[in-house]
């Protein structure tokens, strides 16, 4: 009779590591030659193109490394940035800091990633606000969003999960394209703009807060 295996006897397989990307490097390297295109061609198979001919790259290349083309290329550029700026947090220790401060320094950290880039951003919104596009559109900003408050330490797996990504998401968004259109030094009016932002959401949960504890408060005065 075979054993069965038990929690007690089963063997615990070690994690399965996906190998190294051996295209990382050029991947990279060709979307950021996209982007810098973007800003004039937009996300566009002709944006790819030329890209790939800045880079030298064989024919047939840049549709092997990118074969969803442009809005492929945008998507992994959201992602790495995404990636970019979780370690760029971890890095900066803002785990110390309040929460409040945790999620300025992201948003900050996540937009600044941008600097320079702000035609291809441009380009980038019109083209994700397209209908066919409005689902991709949706699943990067979240994507982002998630990524900022997992990095802020964040743990909640009830309905706060979602309340607080959708807030941000408000936040991040209309400070993006606040950023957009900042031409202060050092986007400084974007920084004080964001920390209104902020505010206003502080203000809000804190009413929030206030108005649960009022409607406990009335409940337990009935069941008295």
């Amino acid at each position: 009779m075979t054993e069965k295996n038990t929690p007690e006897t089963a063997e615990i397989s070690p994690p399965v590591v996906p190998p190294a990307d051996p295209d990382a490097d050029l991947r990279d390297r060709l979307a950021d030659a996209v982007a810098a295109e973007a800003a004039f061609e937009g996300w566009t198979r002709a944006a790819l193109q030329v890209g790939s001919k800045r880079l030298e790259l064989p024919a047939g290349e840049a549709d092997r490394l990118f074969p969803g083309g442009a809005i492929q290329v945008l998507t992994h550029l959201s992602e790495r940035a995404d990636l970019r700026t979780v370690e760029d947090m971890e890095k900066e220790g803002v785990a110390a800091l309040k929460i409040r401060d945790r999620i300025r320094s992201a948003v900050r950290l996540r937009i600044e990633r941008h600097a320079g880039e702000r035609e291809a951003v441009r380009r980038a919104l019109a083209v994700l606000s397209l209908p066919f596009n409005a689902g991709l559109g949706l699943k990067l900003l979240y994507r982002t969003v998630d990524a900022i408050w997992y990095a802020a330490g964040d743990t909640s797996t009830d309905f706060n999960f979602y309340t607080k990504r959708a807030t941000l998401a408000g936040v991040y968004s209309s400070t993006l394209l606040y950023w957009l259109n900042d031409r202060t030094p050092g986007a400084e009016a974007t920084w004080s703009f964001l920390d209104r932002r902020i505010d206003d959401v502080m203000k809000f949960e804190k009413l929030k807060s206030q108005v649960r504890s009022w409607g406990s408060g009335k409940t337990r005065a009935r069941s008295a």
